[in-house]
């Protein structure tokens, strides 16, 4: 079944995956690089946040990891968890819970994030927001010797080339 991907900011728990014992010995830096890398390999990432782990919990890091798309974060919480990602030690992977009662209010993607969507599941690779070029020309209806003006808009020819279809 096809999945609807909205242009918003994911907020509902099953795009959202907890990853923790995370190794103490890299940098968060260093962890956020790791995790971007693996997890991207499963979908479009929305964000890779790193925290350390609280004082009562020992040494290391945890992390949330937002999807664009719920399924996407489905299959890499089933692939990923009590998995040696990029460390010694087996990392756990959970979808997000939140109790029902929390509603969020759906926030727009910023233009950028937009294309960034539209780029990944669309397959475009160079939306424009410019006009490179608008020449005017004019020509006489018949008879009446009236002109018109007609626009002529030119754009740059792989800005909007679409995929081909089998």
């Amino acid at each position: 079944m096809a999945e609807l991907v909205p242009f918003a900011v994911p907020t509902e728990s099953d795009k959202t995956l907890l990853v923790w014992e995370l190794s103490s010995g890299p940098t968060a830096e260093a962890l956020h690089h790791s995790l971007f890398t693996v997890f991207s390999q499963f979908g479009l990432l929305y964000s890779v946040r790193v925290f350390p782990n609280a004082a009562v919990a020992g040494p290391g890091f945890y992390a949330v990891i937002k999807f664009y798309s719920a399924k996407d974060a489905h299959r890499a919480q089933k692939a990923c968890d009590q998995k040696q990602l990029f460390q010694k030690s087996p990392v756990k992977v959970r979808l997000g819970t939140r109790h029902k009662a929390v509603q969020h209010q759906a926030l727009p993607l910023n233009s950028s994030r937009c294309q960034e969507l539209a780029n990944y599941y669309f397959g475009f690779n160079g939306w424009s927001k410019r006009i490179l070029e608008v020449g005017y020309f004019s020509w006489k209806q018949y008879g009446q010797g009236e002109e018109e003006y007609l626009s002529d808009f030119s754009f740059e020819e792989e800005e909007f080339r679409l995929p081909e279809l089998d």
